[in-house]
């Protein structure tokens, strides 16, 4: 009740203001932003509201264009990163690279605006706006030539009393000998409370301040931001003018040979365990295999057909798996509720064509129960659409007694080897899927420590790499087009085959994810139909 009232107060307030002045009026959601970032204060919420507004008009940072060059090029230059982990506390991490900034090639204009769009897009999160931002200010490797007095300044200004998150610290990591007289007129800027949470550290040091699984492997941790598996824009991406040139240019035949050119590649790993003899009637088909770099490890009995698939700027954003048999049922299950699952994607009918493709792993009618080793599943509800079933299923772990809930999506218009009967039906299927996602993780609370969009979804069709790897193709695919107004077919399939090896299994399903994003694409008014 108090939240609420707190809301309605800071709203009557600023809208009194933004109506006096010919702006857009705040919504519900945005004013919790800023009212979380003061602890609900809402006098000193209204100071930050009118101090992050003066901060962009100052910058210049009215609207932002991340898809239009400058800002596009600063984006992609990896200088800013919001990891995809939380600290203990569930603060989200943003990393400054200070050695990646040439004050002779970027103004600092460019260099706020790259700042002020990903931190923006970190808040949006509800856990980030609740447990805050650690800033990692990392100067290792950096020369004289990458520092810039001005621009320090205003980055430090800027999260002190100009940005909606609550922030816990800033840590300025490795920095040279040199920088310690612009620290100490830095440090002079800083209200006192702010002077405590910012510090120089050493690399040495950085660990007592956040853990290894927190940090990067170059900061002495094991975080990964090798961009050889997780998916994020590299020099070959196309724009969407780009892309149909592509497609226009090479046909089907050509974009059939491209495919063909991916399908000729060797698997990057090894298939020991899926070949074992005691693991062999574990598999649907014996020529589908998972790579033991990224198969998911069962606690108790270790092998399932599944593998780790990373997204757009996310590690194991999905887990690729065949349809389970019967005498997998429990495995399935268990992995699940191991990798805290809240989202199961379902792309196959459990019969087609005469042939058993998948068994019946979830209790079908409302109100049904299976026990599946020792976890009870009941069905709670079915709501069907067009092209699609959603089943709200509640999970009950016998050995813990703890609950939980999960979303089943069954797509039923998807042939196998063939593609969707439509490919817009598809795409919105794949926005029901996401939506229930982020509001799954929000539900899940604190209870969610891992990366901001949640725990893994598992995606599967009766192989596990035909449909399956043609959904996370294409969620990939627009979520960077979504972020930076690019994408690469190519590169995607590439990558996730060398996780979920041989992911995509025909040419016509390579050719449908180029069709599907120009279909979406000219839908939503991102592309004229005479281009």
């Amino acid at each position: 009740l108090f939240l609420s009232q707190a809301t309605k107060q800071f709203l009557e307030e600023i809208n009194k203001w933004t109506s006096q002045h010919g702006v857009s009026p705040l919504s519900w959601d945005v004013a919790v932003k800023f009212l979380m970032a003061r602890k609900f204060d809402v006098l000193r919420a209204i100071e930050l509201f009118h101090s992050y507004r003066e901060t962009r008009l100052r910058e210049g940072i009215v609207k932002l264009q991340p898809h239009e060059e400058p800002l596009r090029s600063e984006l992609l230059s990896g200088k800013f990163t919001v990891l995809g982990v939380r600290d203990p506390s569930g603060a989200s991490i943003a990393l400054y690279t200070a050695k990646l900034h040439h004050p002779s090639k970027t103004g600092n204009h460019v260099v706020l605006q790259a700042l002020f769009y990903l931190l923006d897009r970190a808040v949006e999160s509800f856990e980030t706006q609740r447990n805050g931002l650690v800033f990692i200010y990392d100067m290792a490797g950096s020369n004289y030539t990458n520092f810039e007095l001005d621009l320090s300044k205003k980055i430090l200004n800027l999260l002190k009393g100009a940005f909606p998150a609550r922030l816990k610290k800033v840590l300025i990591v490795g920095a040279p000998v040199w920088f310690r007289v612009p620290y100490n007129l830095l440090s002079l800027l800083l209200k006192e409370k702010l002077r405590e949470r910012v510090q120089m550290v050493k690399m040495s040091d950085l660990r007592q301040h956040l853990p290894r699984d927190c940090l990067p492997e170059h900061l002495g941790g094991c975080l990964s931001l090798d961009n050889t598996s997780i998916h994020v824009p590299g020099p070959e991406a196309m724009g969407l003018a780009e892309l149909m040139a592509h497609l226009n240019r090479a046909q089907r035949s050509g974009i059939y040979l491209e495919y063909e050119e991916l399908r000729r590649e060797q698997p990057p790993g090894t298939f020991t365990c899926a070949l074992a003899v005691h693991n062999q009637e574990r598999n649907r088909y014996g020529d589908v295999l998972c790579l033991d770099q990224t198969r998911v490890r069962l606690k108790r009995s270790d092998y399932i057909n599944a593998s780790f698939m990373d997204g757009y700027k996310q590690k194991n954003a999905y887990i690729g798996t065949q349809g389970p048999l019967e005498k997998t049922y429990g495995d399935f299950w268990r992995m699940v509720w191991e990798q805290s699952v809240l989202v199961i994607v379902m792309t196959t009918r459990t019969d087609e064509g005469g042939r058993r493709k998948c068994g019946q792993y979830w209790p079908k009618e409302e109100g049904g129960q299976e026990v599946y080793g020792h976890i009870a599943v009941v069905n709670h509800r079915v709501d069907k659409q067009a092209h699609y079933n959603q089943t709200t299923l509640e999970l009950h772990n016998t050995e813990t007694f703890e609950q939980r809930q999960v979303t089943h999506f069954q797509f039923l218009s998807w042939p196998d080897y063939g593609v969707p009967s439509s490919a817009l039906s598809l795409i919105d299927f794949l926005g029901a899927v996401k939506h229930q996602q982020q509001w799954a993780v929000q539900a899940f609370g604190s209870q969610w420590r891992g990366h901001p969009l949640g725990p893994p979804m598992v995606v599967h069709c009766s192989a596990g790499i035909g449909r399956t790897g043609t959904f996370c193709a294409l969620d990939i695919c627009l979520s960077q087009l979504q972020d930076v107004g690019t994408l690469n077919v190519c590169q995607t399939v590439r990558r996730m085959r060398a996780q979920r090896a041989f992911s995509i299994q025909t040419p016509e399903q390579y050719y449908f994810c180029h069709t599907a994003i120009l279909e979406h694409a000219q839908r939503r008014g991102l592309l004229s139909t005479n281009q």
